[in-house]
Parts: structure tokens; C-alpha cells; sequence
């Protein structure tokens, strides 16, 4: 596949400049262009106010400004884009405008540029068939604001190439967005149920269901989001709510069209007024009005092949920030409720029929499973892949049995050489789930904390001893878990994006899957001890320096080096040198300074400054899991991996019945924890 190293983006706008930034802020230039000089430089001056403001926040700093600025150039020459790999038009919703600008670009462009839109109303189709590349023509739908909001649904027409699908969806992970995958069709994914969505609040306001601070108040607690619709529209405008319920209904019927009140409004010029006392006794009947709308049009959407239920999932949850998706809310209520509040819907609008999946799941009498690991096999190639990027790939119960299920599958297949496990979205994998130790804890229930950990041990040991070859993709983050399954892998194909850290002692327990282990047999005990004690990350560049990373390249020549080593002998464990910039850290990890360490002094025969950052660091530790971690990998030492891991589990009861872990594993994510030792 061939590189991505310029894109285009035609307009300056709100939209346009925030691709633009996104782009820019990930390292790729990219190239912004409008039809007049002050729209660009309107467009620069939006991107640097938000940048100053990111700085401020402390998100960045003025160096990662000043080179996300110098990647962007800003002009009103078309012809700037001429060389681009990637042109997206992102102007205003009128359709003969967004043709024009299609037939234009077709004509300057070369020809392995690919054309995308950003529309949000009309069908990809219809601008693809305007150009003579239709085969390199996509949707790439942004939410707003497209340089904070990671979802992006990515919209093949019929006659998209899958070479371009592919190289869109590397395009997205590029510039750090979350893609799924949408048919295209009349509002895509998401706003197929977010436009409903705003339209019902106001057709409610229009029948005297609730008053409008109801209302509101009902969507919140129903999506459990921090704006209702009536906020929500004046955001991000009247006219935008109308126009897209005006399309939906044009393409869908009378259901999807835009509510009188709606259109009301829009013509006031004025936004909604949100000011007025929540009425309580209202608000069931409203929110089960917005489940029967949404839930009953995600349905609907899934049936029509449209997204899968995942991937609508995603989409509410990533670009929506619903805490939750519409098929895991139908879930929550139970198919039975789900059916009884669509069918409400269905009673009262004669254009909206019960979705066949809902039909189906209610004659089951069962709730929707998920997939959340896929299997593609590809040139010989299985690719498993971990797709829960909205919870960073974590592993839990069902993401460990599914790549089990996938994993056999794929080595029962005689065509296949090689599997290759690999993350959706900017993660590998980040762990594992950490609610589920606390539920285990809090239930009193350790015994499956081992027993899970114990499946899990004996996947890895397939994967690392697997006839096939097994490989791990490091394109990303990855934490605890995540990086135990990447050393267990035959080899690791990593790209400058990816990382690997051990930071289970920050949260009261140690690697449980066999990372200290593999990592004691990789660069030995010292690095071993200092990478857990610590939880530094170990980037891909020095994780190659190590030998743990077996190919460090470019994301455009992942696919030709994985086809390279499929075929290669690797011996992960073969002896080889530390390199001397490692030297320091070394001997942070020997006996002597450890002991130190675990009691809190000074390390000796260090760089005086590492010596003290380092001690600080293990200060924050869990002092039990510190110890625990050092004499698992003294006492691992010379067995077989089989007979370590058993060492390793023979403590897990121990660890994980401490005050510590609970109160490290319950303080995740919202404040430091204190620990006691206990």
C-alpha cells in the first residue's frame, strides 16, 4: 500500500479547519484550501485560536504548536492539492456545489488521488459518479468538532476499490480517528438515529407531551448525556437540524421528515429557550418515547445492512458520547421493553415498521451478543483483530473467549500461514477490563479472577507455541494485558506509533498474564524488574533496540513486512547484548538497588537525577505488589514457561485479596491511590 504523506482539504470552515487540524496535529501535512484568501486565513486563525487554547489546557505545548502549524499550508489555489494523496471536500450541504468541485478536482488531480466527501446528507454515489476515478472516490464522514470528536464513518459506494476502502481506513487511524464502516444510505449510521432523535424532542414539544425543559431533562437521563437535543441544536444549529430531517424525509418518508415546531423555530432566528422546571412525572413517558424513536431506527438501520450492530454501538458511543450504544441499551431494558416501546412508534407512525431483527431477538427471548474480535484472512494471512476501540481493545471474559474462538479458527485453517493480532483505533490493547476485578472483589469471588487469568495464561502459551506463525501488530498504545498478548506472539511487527508499559503496580497488582516472564527471558531480570516496578513505556524504537520488537516500519509497508516474516524462522529468545544506553536502568533492576528501591532509599551507582525520578516513582507503587512482582521473576528463573506461569498464578489469590488492590484497581482513571500496604 502506498504511503499517505499529503492530504487535501477543500474548505475553511469550521469543518474543514478542524480536519485540518486533526490532520496536522498527527504528524501528515495537509493542505487547506478555499475559494478566497480571507476564508484561509479565517480558517488559519480558528486553528490557531484552538491551539492556544490547547495550550493553555495544558494538551499542548507551544513546540507542538509551532509543528502542527508548519505541516498546514493554507491557500485559494485548487491546484495546491494537484500531488495530494487523499482530497476531502468538506463545504456547505448544496449539492451542485459539491459536484462542481468534484469535476474540477477529477481534472487536477493525479491519479492516485483519492476524492472523499464529507457530506452528512447526500449519497456518495452521486458525487463518485461525477469524476472519472469513481473506483477512488469515499465518504469520510466528521462529527463535530472534527478535531476533538474521534469517530469517522468511512462510506464505500458500490463502486469504491477495496484498495481505496483500505487506504481510507489507514488515512483515518493516521490522524488518530475511530472509523467504522458504513453502507451507503440516507443519514449513514449515526445521524440515521441522532436526526430522529432531535426531531422527536420537538414534535413532543409539539403535542404537549412535556414542556421543553422536560423533555431535555428526559434525554439526558435516557443516553445519560451531558446535553439534551433542544442544547444540542443550539450548538450546532437550527438550520443543520432541519436540513438533515428534510433529507432523511425526502429519502425515507414522512416519519423522518422535519415537525412543524422544528421548522417554527428555524425560522425564528432564534435558539431554543432552555430556561423552566423539570416536571418529574413526566419524564418516564418521554424518555420511553426517545427509546422507542432511537432504538427502533438503529434497529431498522442494522436490518438494512446499513452498519452492524457493533459498529452503531461505536457510533453513538464515539461520536455521540452516549454511555452507552443503542443495542446495549436494548440490552438494559430487556428485549421485551425495547419491543413494547418501538411498537408505540410503530402504532403511530404508519411509514415506520418493526425493524425484523427486533421481531426476531423478541421470539429468541434473548439479548444481543456482540462480536468484538474479527477474523480476516487475507494472502495466506489470518487478522485477528480486537475491535473495542471505544474501550481501547481492553481484555474481559468475552474479548479473551473470542480470540480463543477466532485464534482456533484460524489455526484449524489449512491455508493459513500466519495470524497476525492487531487493534482497532489508536489502541492495541489496554489492558484488561478493570471493572471486572472490582466486581470479582467486591462479590468475594477471587477464585474467578484466577480461573479467568488461568484461560488466558493458556491462550497465550497456544499463541506463543503455535505451529503458525503468530505475530503481533504494534500500532498503538498498549498497556498490562495488551503487551503480555503482543510478547507472547512469535514476533512483533511494530509502527513509530506503538508502545508497550506494565502499570499494573500503579493500581495494586502486578503483570498477571506472563509479561514478566517473557520479558525476564527477553532482556533479562534487571530491565525486566525496572520496566514493572516502574511502569515506564518502552517505545517502538527502544523495544526494537531490545530485540523485543522484530521489525520497527512505516505504517504503508506493515502489509509487505508481515508477508515477509510469515515465512521467517524467529527465535524471540535468542542471547543477545543490552545496548549500552540501557546500562543505567540495568542497574536500577540488580539485587542490590532493588532492595533499596522496596525500602524506599536511594538507588546507588546511578545517574543521580534517574536514581531520584526512579525512587519517586516506585514511591507511588503498591508496596505489595512491588514485592510480590520481584519474587515472581527471582523465582521463575530457569523454569519453563509452563512451570513459571504456574509460579505467577500461585500468587494471584494473594494479590488481588489486598486492601491495596481494590483500592488501586477502584481508583483507576479518577485519582491517585493511596496506598497502605495491606
Amino acid at each position: 500500500m502506498s504511503e499517505i504523506n499529503k492530504i487535501g482539504v477543500i474548505g475553511a470552515g469550521n469543518m474543514g479547519s478542524g480536519i485540518v487540524q486533526k490532520i496536522a496535529q498527527e504528524g501528515i501535512n495537509v493542505v487547506m484550501v478555499d475559494i478566497k484568501d480571507e476564508f484561509v486565513q479565517h480558517g488559519m486563525d480558528t486553528i490557531k485560536g484552538l491551539l492556544a487554547e490547547g495550550v493553555k489546557r495544558k494538551i499542548f505545548s507551544e513546540k507542538q504548536v509551532e509543528q502542527t502549524l508548519a505541516r498546514i499550508k493554507g491557500t485559494s489555489d485548487m491546484n495546491a492539492v494537484a500531488d495530494a494523496d487523499l482530497v476531502i471536500e468538506a463545504v456547505f450541504e448544496d449539492k451542485q456545489v459539491k459536484s462542481d468541485l468534484f469535476e474540477k478536482l477529477d481534472g487536477i488531480c493525479a491519479d492516485k488521488t483519492i476524492l472523499a466527501t464529507n457530506t452528512s446528507s447526500f449519497f456518495v454515489r452521486d458525487f463518485a459518479e461525477k469524476t472519472g476515478r469513481p473506483d477512488r472516490f469515499i465518504g469520510l464522514h466528521y462529527f463535530f468538532h472534527p478535531a476533538k470528536n474521534r469517530l469517522l464513518e468511512v462510506i464505500p459506494w458500490e463502486g469504491t476499490s477495496a484498495e481505496t476502502i483500505d487506504k481510507s481506513l489507514l488515512a483515518a487511524k493516521l490522524h488518530g480517528k475511530t472509523s467504522i464502516l458504513v453502507k451507503d444510505a440516507p443519514g449513514f449510521a449515526v445521524n440515521r438515529f441522532f436526526v430522529p432523535f432531535l426531531n422527536e424532542a420537538a414534535r413532543m414539544l409539539e403535542e404537549e407531551l412535556a414542556d421543553l425543559p422536560t423533555i431535555e431533562e428526559a434525554a439526558k437521563r435516557a443516553f445519560r448525556i451531558g446535553m439534551g437535543p433542544f442544547q444540542l441544536m443550539n450548538v450546532t444549529g437550527i438550520p443543520i437540524a432541519v436540513h438533515a430531517a428534510t433529507t432523511l424525509g425526502n429519502e425515507l418518508g414522512p416519519f423522518y421528515a422535519p415537525t412543524q415546531t422544528l421548522i417554527d423555530q428555524k425560522e425564528t432566528g432564534e435558539n431554543w429557550d432552555l430556561a423552566g422546571d423539570v416536571d418529574e412525572t413526566k419524564l418516564q413517558p418521554v424518555i420511553d418515547r426517545f427509546n422507542g424513536v432511537c432504538l427502533g431506527v438503529a434497529a431498522a438501520l442494522v436490518d438494512e445492512g446499513v452498519a452492524s450492530i457493533e459498529d452503531t454501538d461505536r457510533g453513538a458511543k464515539i461520536g455521540l458520547r452516549w454511555a452507552m450504544g443503542p443495542f446495549e441499551l436494548m440490552n438494559r431494558l430487556g428485549i421485551d421493553k425495547t419491543y413494547e416501546v418501538v411498537s408505540v412508534i410503530v402504532d403511530r407512525y404508519p411509514d415506520f415498521n418493526m425493524p425484523q431483527i427486533l421481531e426476531s431477538q423478541k421470539a429468541a427471548g434473548k439479548p444481543f451478543v456482540f462480536n468484538f474480535v474479527d477474523l480476516d484472512i487475507k494472502d495466506n494471512i489470518a487478522y485477528i483483530t480486537l475491535n473495542r476501540p471505544e474501550a481501547m481493545n481492553a481484555l474481559n471474559e468475552t474479548v479473551v473467549g473470542q480470540i480463543d474462538a477466532r485464534f482456533t479458527e484460524a489455526e484449524d485453517n489449512p491455508d493459513v500461514d500466519a495470524v497476525v493480532f492487531q487493534g482497532a483505533g489508536k489502541a492495541f490493547v489496554a489492558g484488561a477490563d478493570i471493572r471486572y476485578f472490582v466486581k470479582k472483589i467486591k462479590a468475594d469471588k477471587i477464585d474467578d479472577i484466577v480461573t479467568f487469568t488461568r484461560k488466558g495464561h493458556e491462550l497465550l502459551l497456544r499463541i506463543e507455541n503455535s505451529r503458525k506463525k503468530t505475530i503481533a501488530l504494534l500500532d498503538g498504545l498498549s498497556l498490562g494485558g495488551g503487551s503480555e498478548l503482543a510478547l507472547a506472539c512469535q514476533a512483533i511487527v511494530a509502527t513509530p506509533a506503538g508502545s508497550m508499559a506494565f502499570p499494573e503496580t500503579s493500581i495494586g497488582i502486578y503483570p498477571g498474564l506472563g509479561g514478566m516472564l517473557r520479558m525476564t527471558r527477553q532482556v533479562g531480570p534487571e530491565l525486566a524488574k525496572y520496566y514493572t516496578f516502574t511502569g515506564m513505556p518502552i517505545s517502538a524504537e527502544d523495544a526494537l533496540a531490545l530485540g523485543i520488537v522484530t521489525r520497527l516500519v512505516k505504517p504503508a509497508e506493515v502489509e509487505s513486512t508481515l508477508k515477509e516474516l510469515a515465512g521467517t524462522a524467529i527465535d524471540k529468545y535468542a542471547g543477545r547484548e543490552t545496548p549500552e544506553k540501557f546500562d543505567a536502568l540495568v542497574k536500577l533492576g540488580r539485587a542490590e538497588n532493588v532492595s533499596r528501591l522496596l525500602s524506599g532509599q536511594l538507588p546507588e551507582h546511578a545517574p543521580a537525577d534517574l536514581a531520584a525520578k526512579t525512587a519517586k516513582i516506585i514511591g507511588y507503587k503498591a508496596p505489595l505488589a512491588l514485592k510480590l512482582a520481584n519474587e515472581i521473576i527471582d523465582a521463575q528463573a530457569g523454569l519453563s514457561m509452563a512451570d513459571a506461569v504456574e509460579v505467577e498464578l500461585g500468587r494471584l489469590s494473594e494479590i488481588f485479596s489486598t486492601a491495596d488492590a481494590l483500592e488501586g484497581l477502584s481508583s483507576a482513571g479518577r485519582k491517585r491511590p493511596e496506598f497502605t500496604g495491606r
